[in-house]
């Protein structure tokens, strides 16, 4: 499975109430008709304060995040192709300003919970400049998810690695073009409750790692919507 994510400003001139409408009502259906889409998903960014952590924030400025899941890299770059990729590209054009693409191997290391009413923190990071990659993969992967789970309040944890980059979309660019490592997904009961967890020992001692490979943590609370 691969993941298409869209990183999304919205142009100027829109309201954020119009662009929010927008991207869910028209754009969305538009997104559904993709073939071989398996899910797609909406993140709508309401709150971009450094939330829980007191850590180097990176230059981003988001409106939203989207995320549309296929079988295969193939199968993503096929579906963007057909008639309804291109009606998708035109109807990009009408409302958004910047879009930024980045493919993503994604880990579910908690599952999120169903049927409650949770919080979403989404966060982009970017590694120390002097941190290998594969040294990044592996610190993150496994040594921070491990320090995660440990976290009081938790209900979700996703970790997408970025391994594909194009700025504008379907330009491809390197890694110095759009330096950014991967986007994390956590899902807190409220605002409190994400505080607290960071502010245990755990979170504490959670952060002190983070120290020692990332350079940039970039956080915002979302509203999501599951379209497909």
């Amino acid at each position: 499975m691969i993941v298409r994510s869209g990183l999304i400003r919205k142009k100027p001139d829109w309201s954020m109430d119009d662009f929010r409408r927008h991207w869910r009502e028209k754009h969305g259906p538009l997104a559904a008709k993709l073939p071989g889409l398996r899910r797609y998903e909406q993140n709508h960014v309401t709150d971009s304060v450094q939330r829980g952590i007191t850590f180097n924030r990176g230059p981003e400025h988001l409106d939203g995040f989207s995320m549309l899941w296929f079988d295969s890299m193939e199968d993503m770059k096929a579906a963007m192709a057909t008639e309804a990729g291109r009606a998708l590209v035109a109807d990009e054009n009408h409302f958004i300003g910047d879009l930024r693409i980045v493919a993503i191997d994604q880990v579910e290391v908690i599952p999120p919970e169903k049927n409650r009413t949770l919080i979403k923190r989404m966060s982009l990071l970017r590694r120390i400049p002097e941190v290998p990659v594969d040294t990044f993969v592996h610190e993150w992967r496994v040594e921070h998810a491990r320090l995660v789970r440990r976290l009081k309040g938790v209900r979700g944890y996703r970790q997408n690695l970025i391994v594909g980059r194009e700025a504008p979309k379907g330009t491809p660019v390197d890694y110095a073009a759009m330096p950014i490592d991967g986007i994390v997904e956590l899902w807190f009961d409220d605002p409190e409750s994400l505080n607290a967890a960071f502010g245990s020992p755990q979170g504490a001692t959670l952060m002190m790692h983070a120290r020692e490979f990332i350079s940039e943590i970039t956080t915002f609370l979302v509203e999501s919507h599951v379209i497909v």
